[in-house]
């Protein structure tokens, strides 16, 4: 191993919604994350590594948003997100570019000032705004705190991705890879499926259910012979009344969630993927310690 060689952790954090995933997914070069324009999509932290052969390797550990905790998952996805600050090399804090702090943000700053790690303030959607916005909107947030370094992007056109790679790599300690050089995430096939089966469901259905849903793998089984993916899983819902709506009038909406899902596991897996979904309804499981376990929200 080169002595130059460079190997660390960096955290994505910001309120829900930011574009996490979205920078995270452009950073990896494909899709890891799950993207959607309603909060909490991300749940768990999901590790994406970069590696550069020549300078190193950057293990993203994507966050969930962090917020004010309504029930037992919400409680554990901030408690994820919080952790992971003192347990990186390098902390990114991805923004819009605006000059009003709410109190999502206000909360983050709060945070951010009990650990000791360097933070890069990372604007996104540069696109969206003038020069002279942009400049105001980093001026607020300096005001706010000491950053490291602030780096404007758009996370969902890539454009200065790589300035804020070398600006992560800058923060990074010397030393070995923690992965083998082709290894892009640490989420299992099984899981991966499960989000996109959950993305695919919250892009298709109303503002309330999503939050309340939940999707288990029941089987994966490859047919070597036929090179086809049995796929049987699961969305968890929390009330009869959106069992209903998932399911869709004569089970329109259900296939379109299948349709949809296949369509990108299939892409994933590389082969064909014969997709069969089921509906049942848990009562307020986002509220059962049992439950959160069985769905793969577990305490590390």
């Amino acid at each position: 191993m080169k002595e130059e060689f460079k190997s660390g952790f960096a955290s994505l954090i910001g309120r829900p919604n930011v574009g996490k995933s979205t920078l995270m997914n452009q950073l990896i070069g494909q899709k890891i994350a799950i993207t959607s324009k309603k909060p909490q999509t991300t749940r768990n932290r999901i590790q994406t590594v970069y590696t550069d052969s020549k300078i190193g390797q950057v293990v993203f550990v994507d966050t969930p948003g962090i917020h004010k905790a309504k029930n037992k998952l919400g409680e554990y996805m901030v408690n994820v997100a919080e952790r992971s600050l003192n347990d990186v090399d390098v902390v990114l804090w991805l923004v819009e570019p605006t000059t009003y702090i709410g109190a999502g943000e206000q909360h983050i700053v709060e945070e951010l000032k009990k650990v000791t790690t360097p933070v890069i303030l990372v604007v996104n959607k540069l696109d969206t705004v003038s020069k002279e916005e942009l400049i105001e909107a980093i001026d607020t947030y300096r005001k706010e705190y000491d950053f490291a370094e602030v780096v404007p992007v758009s996370a969902l056109h890539g454009k200065n991705t790589d300035v804020l790679m070398e600006q992560i790599f800058k923060y990074l300690p010397y030393g070995p890879m923690f992965y083998d050089e082709d290894t892009v995430t640490d989420q299992t096939q099984r899981s991966i499926v499960a989000e996109i089966v959950r993305e695919k469901a919250l892009h298709a259905l109303d503002e309330e259910v999503p939050h309340g849903i939940a999707v288990a793998i029941d089987q994966m089984k490859y047919r070597a012979k036929s090179k086809i993916y049995d796929i049987d899983a699961t969305i968890v819902c929390e009330r009869s009344s959106h069992k209903g709506i998932i399911i869709g009038k004569g089970g329109s909406m259900l296939k379109k969630i299948g349709t949809n899902a296949r369509y990108e596991i299939e892409r994933m897996l590389d082969c064909k993927v014969n997709l069969k979904l089921w509906v049942k309804v848990k009562k307020d499981w986002r509220d059962s310690d049992f439950l959160l376990k069985n769905f793969g929200y577990k305490e590390e």
